[in-house]
């Protein structure tokens, strides 16, 4: 790459996306959540900043709120609850989801903890730093607190996120530059491979499919890979799309209270009702650390649906399902 390219400031970064510079540059700390909204927080690993146990996801989910006023209503209630991460990506509806998020960013922004996923088509640096570029019109913020490659898949996928080129190149100039607080990386698909990439890189947060069916060994390998370098470990898939729930499975209660009581930070949830953020929020502030007995119960009644789930997210593409 050309060494001017390579050495961009964050103002000319910035600039050359059309936005504007403020006092955000400085990053204060987040405020604490909203005063007795009694979330539960937790400190997000090695970045130091305490988040609400769980987050709203901002994928197709969200994007079932019609009209939209109704969807900025409920992630602005969800707010007013003290849910203050939010998830989203560039492949959420195609940019949709995240420009939802930026018109509630307008004037919330200082409120929340805000990431947002570079998509699967960015592998390179170039392609990275264009669709970074794109996000933050959208947001309509000139900075976000955690940038995640999205979607990590086989050994081949890691080879490309981790070449000379590569999109963690990109990641790490906007660490640099302020203009990504802190950089991770998701998966869904296979936990030996995200434990690699976890080991192999410098990355701040990791964002993991896990729940009691323990597909994809994401709990039993990428989980204390992330622990040991006090990463920030971001849940999701918590009831894997749906299929734990309903007869054979498990209550979606059970299954959130699983999720926080494995050593992660938060846990992101779709939420396409505001009487199931309501809920959500109400198993958050009620939660108490499931016993050990329990949950290999829950492991134990679950794992019939492990091969089912190793099946589905072999070939899923992650555009926006919580």
């Amino acid at each position: 790459m050309a060494k001017q390219k390579d050495t961009l400031s964050r103002r000319d970064f910035l600039g050359k996306s059309g936005l504007a510079l403020g006092a955000v540059a400085a990053l204060p700390a987040l405020p604490a959540a909203a005063a007795g909204s009694k979330l539960p927080h937790r400190v997000l690993g090695r970045t130091g900043v305490s988040v609400p146990i769980l987050a709203f996801g901002c994928g197709s989910r969200f994007l079932m709120y019609e009209p939209e006023e109704a969807g900025l209503a409920a992630l602005n209630r969800a707010i007013d609850m003290g849910v203050t991460y939010l998830d989203t990506a560039i492949d959420y509806g195609d940019g949709k989801s995240e420009t939802r998020v930026g018109m509630v960013m307008k004037t919330r922004r200082k409120e929340v903890f805000l990431a947002t996923k570079v998509p699967e088509r960015a592998r390179s640096r170039d392609a990275a730093l264009k669709e970074v570029e794109a996000s933050l019109k959208r947001l309509q913020t000139d900075h976000v607190d955690l940038l995640h490659v999205h979607s990590l898949g086989h050994e081949d996928d890691l080879a490309k996120i981790e070449a000379a080129d590569g999109v963690l190149k990109a990641f790490y100039q906007l660490r640099d530059q302020k203009v990504a607080r802190f950089i991770g990386m998701t998966s869904h698909t296979d936990g030996a491979v995200m434990a690699k990439a976890i080991q192999h890189n410098d990355l701040d947060c990791v964002q993991m499919a896990m729940n009691p069916a323990r597909a994809l060994r994401f709990e039993e390998m990428a989980l204390p890979a992330a622990n040991k370098k006090n990463l920030g470990v971001i849940l999701m898939k918590v009831t894997a799309q749906e299929k734990l729930l309903g007869p054979g499975g498990a209550e979606p209660g059970a299954l959130l209270r699983y999720a926080w009581s494995l050593p992660v930070s938060a846990v992101v949830c779709g939420m396409p009702k505001v009487a199931f953020i309501e809920a959500n929020v109400a198993s958050a502030r009620a939660f108490a650390p499931m016993p050990g007995p329990e949950m290999d119960d829950l492991r134990s009644r679950l794992a019939g649906k492990q091969a089912v789930l190793e099946h589905f997210f072999a070939d899923h593409h992650d555009h926006g399902m919580a």
